[in-house]
């Protein structure tokens, strides 16, 4: 199988959703939730990654960010394995705590930065946990409230942000709020969840529209953008592919992976192996083969080895991802 690539470079904007598995809650309370946004903010002064808006809802959360030089999945991986640690002993539980790790799409930043920024934000008061934009503005757990001075978080690149509103403070609050206004009417589900040709042009009408005038853009479904940033992208991602790991450096990496995974769920390696379809084991190796395929290019032959499944299994998980 050829090597996919690893759309992971430093510096590259992403819009990372993370879900409970089967639904589930991923904050019981306040403290979870300020656990949560204090390894978000450790973390990324670590890494240098740069967060631009974010929202902590019951069994999700969005998080806008560009990731530092490390990468975004090295971030990620701490973040989630971390966190699903302290919720596990605090709760008195055991077993997978995130839906398929994370989803990831990365972002054309002159064209979408403003409209995800306020689709994040605008997520509890779109979804009734808050009733007005006064009562967005006190609502802790989204980066509105970094915006509108009503907390202050270190690591919250609150001046990046206002930049593309304005070039005073107050200026760009005041432009800030009136878009947020106008997004509120838009529904922008559909186009910014999610990569792909038609969401990056707003729809079939648009792609069809397109078609008609002679017209082809490259799409990926792992990125929203124009032909163009997704042409370079992936461009860029091939060339570098061969120059990120080695081979025994990559069978270290899947280990690690494999073992972290293991011990979120509250299971063994060798239970993992097994070859058990119990419990969540199918969702487990599946989020995994896809990992291991796209991102770090193992073969389907040495991707079953490490999962302990069969060839043509792995074959099946990455057709219906």
């Amino acid at each position: 199988m050829p090597r996919g690539a690893r759309l992971d470079a430093p510096g590259t904007l992403h819009h990372v959703i993370i879900r409970g598995i089967e639904k589930g809650a991923i904050f019981t309370d306040d403290e979870d939730r300020k656990e949560f946004l204090r390894r978000v903010g450790t973390l990324a002064k670590g890494s240098g990654t740069a967060i631009y808006a974010y929202a902590l809802m019951t069994n999700h959360l969005h998080i806008l960010l560009k990731s530092g030089e490390s990468g975004l999945s090295t971030y990620m991986r701490r973040l989630l394995s971390g966190y699903a640690q302290f919720y596990n002993r605090r709760h008195k539980r055991a077993g997978h705590l995130f839906q398929n790790r994370y989803k990831s799409i990365i972002c054309e930043e002159e064209a979408y930065f403003d409209k995800l920024v306020a689709y994040i934000h605008l997520n509890p008061l779109k979804a009734g946990i808050v009733a007005s934009f006064e009562e967005l503005a006190r609502y802790p757990w989204s980066g509105h409230a970094v915006l509108m001075k009503r907390i202050h978080h270190d690591w919250f690149d609150r001046d990046y942000v206002l930049r593309f509103f304005g070039s005073t403070d107050g200026k760009a609050r005041q432009a800030y709020l009136v878009f947020l206004e106008e997004e509120m009417g838009i529904d922008r589900e559909s186009e910014l969840s999610g990569g792909g040709l038609v969401r990056s042009h707003g729809g079939w009408s648009k792609v069809l529209s397109m078609r008609k005038q002679g017209l082809k853009e490259q799409g990926d479904e792992r990125i929203l953008g124009s032909g163009e940033f997704v042409h370079s992208l992936l461009a860029d991602a091939e060339e570098s592919v061969d120059n990120q790991l080695s081979a025994s450096e990559r069978l270290d990496q899947v280990r690690q992976d494999i073992a972290e995974v293991c011990e979120d769920a509250g299971i063994t390696v060798a239970f993992f192996r097994s070859g058990s379809r119990s419990g969540t084991l199918p969702v487990l190796r599946k989020s995994l083969a896809v990992k291991f395929t796209s991102e770090y290019g193992l073969s389907l032959a040495e991707t079953a080895r490490q999962l302990g499944v069969t060839t043509s299994a792995v074959n099946y998980m990455i057709r219906k991802r």
